[in-house]
């Protein structure tokens, strides 16, 4: 699985959002200096997650871009949705929209239990993962000394 630039930036600005929750809008260049993202590509992104209903946003002196929910309703999986579309896909289709037949038909099995397995992770909250509170199959997972190896 690959995770865009642009998928990463949205996920990094949105826990910025997290953690400033209850500080009020926080204006897109100090996002941009605080995760180092270009302003310019930062501003389209969370242009995207603002029509994707993630953030809401104010002009004005007092204005940026705050959550437009609790932090604890969001997921990362929502975040990565709302700027790259669905998680997986393959040859641009939805696992179920799939048919394979012969020897690959079981594929079709594996296509869908790998969807499964990425909203599972993906499903962390922005506030788990802006706390540090990562699930404990989550932790166990990235703890295993053969994740942080490329095969």
């Amino acid at each position: 699985m690959r995770i865009s630039a642009r998928a990463d930036y949205a996920v990094r600005a949105a826990l910025q959002l997290a953690a400033a929750q209850d500080a009020g809008p926080l204006k897109a260049e100090a996002i941009a200096v605080d995760q180092d993202i270009s302003h310019k590509f930062l501003e389209g992104i969370l242009g995207d997650m603002r029509k994707g209903g993630l953030v809401q946003s104010q002009r004005g002196g007092n204005g940026g871009y705050w959550l437009a929910r609790p932090a604890e309703t969001i997921s990362v999986a929502d975040v990565i949705r709302c700027v790259d579309g669905p998680l997986v896909s393959v040859r641009g289709e939805r696992p179920p929209d799939l048919s394979y037949s012969g020897p690959a038909e079981s594929l079709l099995t594996l296509w869908i239990a790998l969807r499964a397995s990425v909203r599972g992770v993906l499903g962390v909250s922005l506030a788990e993962l802006a706390a540090a509170e990562l699930p404990a199959g989550i932790v166990a997972l990235a703890d295993d000394p053969e994740a942080w190896t490329n095969p």
